[in-house]
């Protein structure tokens, strides 16, 4: 499986800082699935839930919205609250 490095920071610290298959999360216009290799573009996002693939685990979170960004090299989601479940 292909993995993109992916940032998940909230005001208090960094929640995540590591490779995943897959991150799904909710954008203003809809769900987004984001893999290795997307087209680079900024979003801001609406509060549910986030699913981050690792290998064959899948870690699930809350979120209150925040922005995304992807780009060719990372990914990077910002939240003012993020708790994993």
């Amino acid at each position: 499986m292909k993995t993109f490095h992916l940032q998940i920071a909230a005001p208090d610290g960094m929640r995540y800082d590591g490779d995943a298959v897959q991150l799904s999360v909710r954008g203003i216009e809809g769900d987004l699935a984001i893999l290795t290799g997307h087209i680079p573009f900024v979003t801001a996002l609406k509060a549910g839930e986030c699913r981050v693939y690792i290998g064959e685990e899948i870690r699930r979170a809350t979120y209150s919205g925040g922005m995304l960004t992807v780009t060719k090299d990372d990914v990077r989601m910002l939240s003012a609250d993020f708790q994993w479940e």
